[in-house]
């Protein structure tokens, strides 16, 4: 192939390298299994990615991901967790130029207020991973002899549907908290938001977020999400995404083994919530556990 230089150095007009979006699983970039694909226009009508259509038989291998990963996530110090979700938010940092740019083909109005208050939300909920434990324990008054104590646990696997708009602080919102308290989690990116999503899971793999831990698969949630609300190895579903329709078929489905089903915090969207419900979102994927130990009279 000819140099496509001109020999004063001058580029020819050419075209730009396309990128192959993929879904996240298990920490590598799988295709859909499906082999199918949609694709995604910005906010001028033209084109700009296909992006992998996710099966159900992907988002159960993703699930059987997120399951391999809760022992060793859920058993780190919540303090690595923090400093893990800190890297994170460095790295995203480090290719802001990259997201602002996607969001801003998008039709976002402000992509660089979405881009830093994502990279703040994430160092806020860093800080959270060693002190929830705190804020959502007790040492409980008991009559009798005995200790009792409420200790916050992660909850497991958690299903998260992110919202098309916005692309980039929606996810970070639904997702960040879940981290922080221990759980991994199966994420449905869906419509022009794979784009971002995809972004942000190679942000994922070069961190040192451990494989499995986040898994993401960009499609319609209408066809993925009831398949995560009904499968038995997902503790909890965060439908805040989802249409109301799609949302109420997904509790209905959650309820046969008694999933956590997690709707908005506060009566929002907690991307658009105050900061003080944010401490309540990383509870909302949390189970509290009452120890009782004697003590000497």
């Amino acid at each position: 192939m000819d140099d496509p230089t001109h020999a004063n150095g001058s580029p020819d007009e050419r075209l730009a390298v396309r990128k192959t979006h993929k879904l996240y699983i298990a920490g590598a970039f799988p295709r859909s299994e499906s082999g199918r694909s949609y694709p995604v226009v910005g906010a001028d009508g033209s084109p700009r990615a296909w992006a992998a259509s996710a099966s159900r038989k992907d988002a159960r291998d993703a699930v059987k991901a997120a399951r391999s990963a809760v022992h060793g996530w859920a058993g780190a110090t919540a303090y690595n967790r923090g400093q893990i979700l800190y890297r994170v938010a460095e790295i995203i940092e480090g290719r802001g130029a990259q997201f602002v740019a996607e969001l801003a083909a998008l039709g976002n109005v402000d992509s660089d207020g979405e881009v830093a208050t994502a990279i703040d939300r994430l160092v806020y909920y860093a800080g959270w991973a060693d002190k929830i434990a705190v804020v959502g324990g007790s040492a409980n008054p008991v009559a009798g002899p005995y200790f009792n104590f409420t200790v916050p646990e992660p909850t497991g696997v958690v299903a998260i549907v992110a919202p098309e708009r916005p692309a980039l602080l929606g996810l970070v919102s639904l997702l960040a908290p879940a981290l922080a308290a221990g759980n991994t989690s199966v994420v449905v990116a869906p419509g022009s938001a794979a784009l971002v999503a995809v972004a942000f899971a190679e942000c994922l793999a070069t961190s040192d977020v451990p494989n499995g831990v986040v898994n993401i698969l960009t499609g319609d949630p209408a066809e993925l999400a009831p398949v995560l609300a009904a499968h038995g190895d997902v503790d909890a579903i965060d439908v805040t995404g989802l249409a109301p329709s799609i949302a109420a078929e997904c509790e209905r489905l959650a309820a046969a083994d008694i999933k956590r089903v997690v709707r908005s915090v506060g009566g929002e969207p907690v991307w658009e919530s105050a900061t003080a419900q944010h401490a309540q979102a990383v509870l909302a994927t949390m189970e509290l556990k009452t120890v009782w130990h004697p003590k000497a009279p």
